[in-house]
């Protein structure tokens, strides 16, 4: 079966929808299928990859985006997938590649679109003033809705603007992650002590494209906050985006320290290890891939209430809070009272139910290339 990935905000700098593409596309090649990525950059490209084959149209920047990317030459794009001729096609994308819905339906390529994100919230954090954003969603998703046969969500939390409006097709797949990479041996207490410095002892880390709907600066509060208590601790940041010039400027005036985009996983992972929680401050997370990642770690999580992260570290992987510094301070202080082996372990245990190839497989189902029944299916993926 050749399965086709079409995806916009995909670049060198994307975080979870990248790591994701990629995992996917792993997967399906290991089970003998052919996965093909199509994705926005800064020029033409046709290249083999470890997840497939990989095929770049040239696109434009999105202005104040950080460097994002969406395809907008459509006619380019429907060229190529006439050509290629997938037999499925899952679309990552709820902007320009809408449009995607249609041409599968007339071609007969049963497709389905990924919710990476809400759009009430994309649009409650961007739009100034009172704007009617959960109204404006309704209207967005029902004409998008018309377009699949179905919409896949990671969580009850992606799902939810889906319910709404009475959509019910609507299945939920768990992403995962990479258990071997991302583990607690790799904690390493001299490069722990170097991230640290002299005369601290508590390791917080953002891992978080620093963007306004991820809420950054709140893990800045934080720490101001855990500070003024006496605690000893450093902020160590990873990632980068539209904010990142003014939160360099903030980080001077505090124990932070800035790490930019790290390309190597490698790198993210000894990080994360390393850390004595992880932050997740983004109120409209809709699964928080970095958090899974910090679990894997061994690195409890602490997370905004409104959030999917909270669906993701449930049963002992952390804790979730209101959206206040002084809250966000509470929990990671209540975190760090259980001992380093319980949290460590219970961190690890939650993370383990979410191996890549559970998500694969589920897919894979979703497809009609499982051998698994329906009802199996559904029982493995919550």
């Amino acid at each position: 079966m050749h399965i086709v990935q079409v995806a916009n905000f995909y670049g060198p700098r994307s975080g979870g929808l990248r790591t994701t593409m990629q995992e996917l596309g792993r997967g399906y090649q290991a089970r003998g299928h052919q996965a093909t990525l199509i994705v926005p950059g800064e020029y033409h490209d046709d290249e083999q990859t470890p997840w497939g084959r990989r095929i770049t149209i040239a696109a434009s920047r999105i202005p104040g985006a950080g460097g994002y990317r969406i395809i907008s030459d459509l006619d380019r794009l429907v060229a190529i997938l006439d050509e290629i001729r997938p037999d499925r096609l899952e679309v990552s994308d709820r902007t320009t590649l809408r449009c995607l819905g249609w041409w599968a339906a007339a071609s007969g390529v049963p497709a389905f679109m990924w919710a990476h994100e809400r759009v009430d919230g994309v649009l409650s954090a961007f739009l100034p003033g009172p704007w009617p954003s959960r109204l404006m969603a309704d209207v967005w998703n029902r004409s998008t809705v018309r377009r699949f046969e179905r919409v896949v969500c990671t969580t009850e939390f992606a799902a939810a603007e889906f319910d709404r409006i009475g959509w019910r097709g609507v299945t939920h797949v768990p992403l995962g992650v990479d258990l071997d990479m991302f583990s607690p041996q790799l904690r390493d207490e001299q490069f722990r002590s170097e991230l640290l410095g002299p005369g601290l002892d508590t390791l917080i880390v953002l891992c978080s494209r620093l963007s306004k709907e991820k809420r950054p600066i709140d893990a800045f509060d934080t720490l101001s906050e855990l500070r003024r208590r006496g605690v000893r601790a450093r902020l160590v940041v990873m990632g980068t985006g539209p904010l990142d010039a003014k939160l360099r400027k903030l980080a001077r005036r505090l124990p932070v320290t800035m790490l930019g985009h790290c390309s190597e996983r490698a790198q993210v992972a000894r990080v994360l290890a390393a850390a004595d929680v992880v932050l997740s401050p983004g109120p409209i997370e809709t699964f928080g891939l970095a958090a899974l990642e910090a679990l894997a770690s061994g690195t409890p999580v602490v997370a905004c209430q409104s959030s999917a992260v909270g669906e993701v570290i449930a049963g002992g992987g952390g804790l979730v809070s209101p959206p206040s510094s002084e809250q966000y301070a509470d929990a990671v202080l209540e975190v760090l009272a259980k001992s380093e082996s319980e949290r460590r372990a219970a961190a690890r245990r939650r993370a383990e139910e979410f191996p890549w190839s559970r998500t694969v497989d589920a897919l894979l189902s979703l497809h009609g290339a499982s051998g698994l029944s329906a009802a199996d299916d559904l029982r493995r993926v919550g």
